[in-house]
């Protein structure tokens, strides 16, 4: 398992389809994720520090967590399977493993402070590596994550 960190969230275009970057921690592949709106605007909600009046799902889940004393221990995303990701999360002393989808594990790991790993299967087949002519690009990305607002992900 290889550790990845948040890069962010951005709407690809055409399509208006959100989608999730990772990197690795001590590499230099990104993985990106095509998440739904509501995930996104989860994602980009704590990376902004953004706190809604009421809890969502995800802080819901992290709260159901601390209140069972359960933590969650990491976040692994362990297959891709006909263009789909999957993920597991490990839960309390024994790392029991709930799937779950991708999304909804890295909105809950940012929550959390849980690593989030990923199968070196999976980034072989679906990593990328952006070469030194595109770290422009990168550098556009990262200025459009902080000029962006949850509300531009509801569709």
């Amino acid at each position: 398992m290889r550790e990845l960190s948040v890069v962010g969230v951005r709407v690809e275009l055409p399509s208006n389809q959100p989608i999730v970057l990772l990197r690795e921690v001590e590499g230099d592949r990104y993985l990106p994720i095509w998440i739904g709106a509501v995930e996104a605007t989860a994602i980009a909600y704590e990376q902004q520090g953004v706190k809604p009046a009421r809890p969502l799902t995800h802080d819901l889940l992290r709260d159901v967590l601390a209140a069972l004393q359960q933590p969650l221990n990491a976040v692994e995303i362990v297959e891709l399977k006909e263009n789909v990701f999957y993920a597991d999360l490990l839960i309390g002393d024994n790392n029991l493993r709930v799937s779950a989808r991708p999304s909804d594990s890295i909105a809950l790991a940012l929550r959390v402070g849980a690593p989030i790993r990923c199968a070196e299967q999976v980034l072989s087949e679906a990593g990328i590596v952006i070469p030194d002519e595109q770290e422009d690009e990168v550098e556009k990305f990262r200025e459009f994550l902080e000029q962006v607002r949850p509300e531009d992900f509801a569709g």
